[in-house]
């Protein structure tokens, strides 16, 4: 049993295949990479019992279609708003939660004057409230 190979002679490595698969799986690699989102479960530690915040932290500001607006058990017109605001909201902390009920009669432009004014006051959690 002679073999005739011939040991001379060099086997040339056809890496085409391997260089086309690779770069499909860089492609596939550079179009999911931005969409995957990690979320790692976190289990709180139990802290101590703490009373809840209070409703009465909350500001309603209501308006009616007459223009007339509605804090508690005051109210005021669009022209003194601003400052009566300013001085009503002196003791409440800026992060308590306002609520704007505007009537969907009012003009765009006394909704805004009434969201930018608590604003202006320095309140950063402002919602403006709607039917449904």
């Amino acid at each position: 049993m002679s073999s005739h190979f011939n040991w001379d002679e060099n086997p040339d490595l056809n890496i085409t295949p391997l260089v086309d698969i690779m770069l499909v799986l860089l492609a596939i690699l550079m179009v999911t990479a931005p969409v995957v989102v990690y979320q790692e479960e976190i289990t709180l530690p139990r802290g101590s019992k703490s009373s809840k915040v209070q409703e009465d932290s909350k500001i309603e500001i209501r308006i009616d279609k007459n223009q007339v607006i509605y804090i508690k058990d005051n109210t005021y017109t669009l022209k003194e708003f601003a400052d009566s605001f300013a001085l009503f909201s002196n003791g409440y902390d800026k992060n308590t939660q306002v609520s704007i009920r505007a009537d969907k009669h009012l003009l765009y432009d006394h909704v805004m004057h009434i969201l930018k004014t608590v604003k202006e006051t320095g309140f950063v959690r402002i919602a403006l409230v709607t039917d449904g």
